[in-house]
């Protein structure tokens, strides 16, 4: 009998069938896959973003508003579609099964004081890191996607969803079936805060610390959609202070 979070063998070439764990983690993917999906998502992103980059063509090295949000949008498609083709890879037999487990369920009330527990974890981590190394600085990326609904579209909605998905469904998920609590949590963080170092290696600790928080959130909560619901905070504040 396959250990939880481990599918019943198969003939090669057969997909995985659909046994998803009855608890925490959902991922049946393990560790390997969970990172490959993070470059897989990557090389995804930047090849449906280079046809508005092409269309583009600019002379001055810079993109225009309309390419930077296409590219922006193919990077959270990227992120968004690859977790879901390995979770049905790995034996989901729709998009709703895939998504349930990379994380997207229901929660109880109770997660609502985790959230505020996370919240004060990253509040406390903040302030130690400013007071020891001084405010971290980091690009503002918004007025390059024009219209401050579009704006609000990609860097409230699509960036806290797909990211959400990526790094605490796919790989903290991936990760967790065959490593411990907090050694996965800081793997997947470590991914996540390192990934945005071109928008600024000062805010790089402390985006480590958020996903870091995120996803013990996740595993407490159950579900990614607190982790959702706070990173959208956390973009909207960040939005409203640039």
């Amino acid at each position: 009998m396959p250990l939880r979070g481990e599918t019943t063998p198969r003939c090669r070439g057969e997909a995985p069938s659909e046994r998803p764990p009855a608890s925490f983690p959902y991922a049946n993917w393990g560790p390997k896959v969970a990172i490959l999906g993070v470059l897989l998502a990557l090389g995804v992103g930047i090849v449906l973003g280079i046809p508005a980059v092409i269309i583009d063509d600019p002379t001055n090295g810079n993109l225009s508003d309309a390419a930077n949000v296409a590219v922006q949008l193919a990077t959270a498609l990227g992120f968004l579609l690859v977790p879901i083709a390995i979770a049905s890879r790995w034996g989901s037999t729709s998009v709703g099964q895939a998504l349930r487990r990379l994380g997207v369920r229901s929660f109880r009330p109770s997660a609502l004081k985790w959230m505020a527990a996370a919240v004060g974890a990253y509040l406390v981590v903040s302030a130690v890191y400013v007071a020891l190394f001084g405010a971290p600085e980091q690009k503002d990326i918004a007025e390059s996607f024009g219209a401050v609904p579009v704006q609000v579209l990609l860097i409230v909605f699509a960036a806290p969803i797909s990211e959400e998905i990526c790094f605490r469904g796919m790989v903290f998920g991936g990760l967790r079936e065959r490593l411990p609590r907090l050694a996965a949590a800081l793997i997947s963080a470590l991914i996540f805060g390192g990934l945005h170092a071109l928008t600024g290696v000062s805010a790089v600790p402390p985006l480590i610390a958020f996903g870091f928080i995120l996803a013990l959130l996740y595993e407490k909560t159950g579900s990614i959609v607190p982790g959702i619901l706070l990173h959208m905070l956390n973009n909207s504040i960040a939005l409203i202070g640039q």
